[in-house]
């Protein structure tokens, strides 16, 4: 039930940001959630003995949304000159023992919670932006939750077990099929909309091609979620924290968009070359 009521809470927040907030307000809700998911990951570290600084880091990602933001065709340059002042940090204020440990914890994070998730604001300030965002979570979602009821009712071939001992084949096939049942609801309501002149939702192109990109995201969801667990049991934790009721953390939460979220970008970079 407290998984249902968070999810009744936020999903509509989301949506309502994608559709009606400026592009400043996206890129400053994905910095904060970035910024809440590295304090939960550097969190995670702590148990291993590393000692990454919190607060550097959590800086570091505070700037590249402001790179993003203010000059977007300097963002690898940004990336570099935080991961670099990064290192140099931890090599100086870290013992001596743990400088390699902290560095390289600290650097992961500002890729992992913060470059990953300026892909929101990124897609989010194209010009098909709206719908982009709208697929994106619609299929990662739907992902999840046909995936969780699946698995549990008919799960009986473990998909990882070394990584995450509950998720299942069964379960894999089960958030694909969600998945494209999404795209397909999106791609119908789309048509719907156009054919009464309303543009509030447009996926052009072949109904395939959305399928196709559809299972692209979904497994690279499947595969963020695997990875997170992955760190998790590394370090014995269960979840990555406890403000969200019923899901865990916020990297919990986020686990699979870390992953889902830059390759629908990377995938309409490459589609634009």
């Amino acid at each position: 039930m407290k998984r249902i009521l968070t999810a009744l809470v936020l999903v509509p927040l989301v949506i309502a940001l994608v559709f009606l907030g400026p592009d400043w307000l996206v890129t400053l809700a994905s910095c904060a959630v970035a910024m809440l998911a590295a304090w939960e990951y550097l969190g995670i570290a702590q148990v291993t003995d590393a000692r990454p600084p919190r607060i550097p880091v959590l800086v570091a990602i505070l700037l590249l949304f402001t790179v993003w933001l203010r000059w977007p065709d300097r963002l690898p340059e940004g990336v570099g000159a935080l991961a670099l002042a990064l290192f140099v940090y931890c090599a100086f204020a870290s013992p001596i023992e743990r400088v390699l440990r902290d560095a390289a914890t600290a650097v992961f994070c500002l890729i992992y919670t913060g470059l990953t998730l300026v892909a929101l604001p990124a897609l989010r300030s194209s010009e098909d932006g709206k719908w982009l965002l709208t697929f994106l979570f619609c299929v990662v979602w739907a992902g999840d939750v046909v995936a969780l009821y699946v698995g549990r009712s008919l799960g009986r071939h473990k998909l990882a077990p070394g990584l995450s001992p509950n998720k299942t084949w069964e379960g894999a096939i089960g958030s694909i099929a969600g998945s494209l049942l999404a795209t397909l609801g999106l791609v119908a309501l789309s048509m719907q909309l156009q054919k009464r002149e309303i543009m509030a939702l447009v996926f052009q192109g072949s109904v395939w091609h959305w399928l196709l990109l559809a299972v692209v995201v979904n497994v690279a969801a499947q595969v963020g979620d695997l990875a997170e667990s992955g760190l998790k049991r590394s370090a014995g934790v269960k979840d990555s924290g406890t403000l969200l009721p019923g899901h865990g953390g916020v990297l919990d939460r986020i686990d699979a968009l870390l992953l889902a979220a830059p390759v629908l970008w990377y995938a309409q970079v490459i589609q634009h070359f």
